[in-house]
């Protein structure tokens, strides 16, 4: 039985909730904005009787938050995304506390494992020039970064793959969309696309509760990557 505090209680924090006893999770607590505005829930001696902190905040809170986990030597699951500029700072604090952190723009299994699929597929593909590469995402309205963490994730791992020519990556925010993320390889006569689709936000959400008790007392700072096993390998950089 994993405890877990459940940090930020929007849409994803109350999925969270509701997901928990399939994954042998118990909420031990929950922090919403009145509750945690800044960072006054997780003060020195705290949650000490939890095993893990599942944040899905804002980036401002998140990068807080984090600092008050190092503190209290709390493990957490960070679904935050869009705080990208303070992350090796706040990597750095985390290690230095000797806590763990499972760290993702994005909790979804088939995201992470698409994200190694247009990583090998740009390996293939680096060695024919003709084909020029091209990444599309849509997001629901409300989503405050553009690109998404995720488009940007793969974009580095089909660079990371060796292809070295320009990857054109844009962005469309409409509606409730949950997240698709197109890769496409374009030629002289032909077209190569992939794509994943969410269905809907249960995916993250079920990844988040996959990740805190895979990072229940471990150390270090860790993807999504690790969590389901693929660490380094399959990357071809």
């Amino acid at each position: 039985m994993t405890r877990i505090l459940i940090v930020g209680y929007g849409r994803m924090g109350q999925l969270v909730e509701r997901l928990a006893p399939e994954y042998d999770c118990q909420v031990a607590g929950v922090l919403d904005i009145d509750l945690n505005a800044r960072g006054e829930g997780l003060q020195d001696g705290a949650w000490s009787d939890v095993d893990v902190a599942i944040d899905f905040t804002t980036p401002e809170a998140a990068v807080r938050n984090i600092a008050r986990y190092a503190a209290l030597g709390l493990n957490a699951v960070v679904g935050t995304t869009g705080w990208n500029q303070e992350r090796a700072a706040v990597r750095d604090r985390c290690e230095k506390a000797g806590i763990g952190v499972v760290a993702a723009p994005n909790f979804s299994a088939g995201a992470v494992l698409f994200e190694a699929v247009a990583g090998h597929a740009a390996h293939l593909l680096q060695a024919q020039p003709s084909f020029g590469a091209w990444i599309h995402e849509v997001h629901h309205d409300r989503k405050l970064d553009a690109p998404s963490g995720t488009a940007l994730g793969i974009k580095a791992a089909m660079e990371g793959a060796g292809y070295g020519r320009k990857i054109d990556v844009s962005s469309s925010r409409a509606g409730h969309v949950p997240g698709i993320h197109e890769v496409g390889f374009d030629g002289p006569s032909e077209t190569i696309t992939l794509s994943h689709n969410v269905r809907d936000r249960g995916t993250f959400a079920r990844g988040a509760l996959t990740a805190a008790a895979w990072v229940k007392g471990r150390r270090g700072w860790f993807t999504m990557r690790d969590v389901l096993g693929l660490g380094e390998q399959n990357r071809h950089d």
